[in-house]
C-alpha cells in the first residue's frame, strides 16, 4: 500500500510539469511565429500556430529546427 502511493505522487507531479513544458513551448511558437519570423508567408504562419495548438512540444521542437529560418514555406509563391 505504501508503494502505490508515491507511485501515483509521482505520476502526477510528471504529468504536471509535462503540461507545464507543453503550455510553454505552445505560447513560445506562437509568439515567435508572429513577432519574430517575418520571412514566411501568412498561411504557414497559421500552419504552425494550429500545429502548436495541437501537438505543443512536437512542433516547438520541428519549429526551432525548421520553421525559424523561414526557408521552409509551403504557402509562398514562387516568382
Amino acid at each position: 500500500m505504501f508503494g502505490i502511493v508515491p507511485l501515483f505522487g509521482g505520476l502526477f507531479i510528471f504529468g504536471l510539469m509535462l503540461s507545464i513544458l507543453s503550455v510553454l513551448a505552445t505560447i513560445w511558437v506562437i509568439y515567435d511565429v508572429i513577432v519574430h519570423n517575418k520571412k514566411i508567408s501568412d498561411g504557414m504562419k497559421a500552419l504552425w500556430i494550429i500545429l502548436a495548438l495541437l501537438f505543443g512540444i512536437i512542433t516547438a521542437i520541428l519549429y526551432y529546427f525548421i520553421g525559424r529560418n523561414g526557408n521552409l514555406d509551403l504557402f509562398k509563391r514562387k516568382k
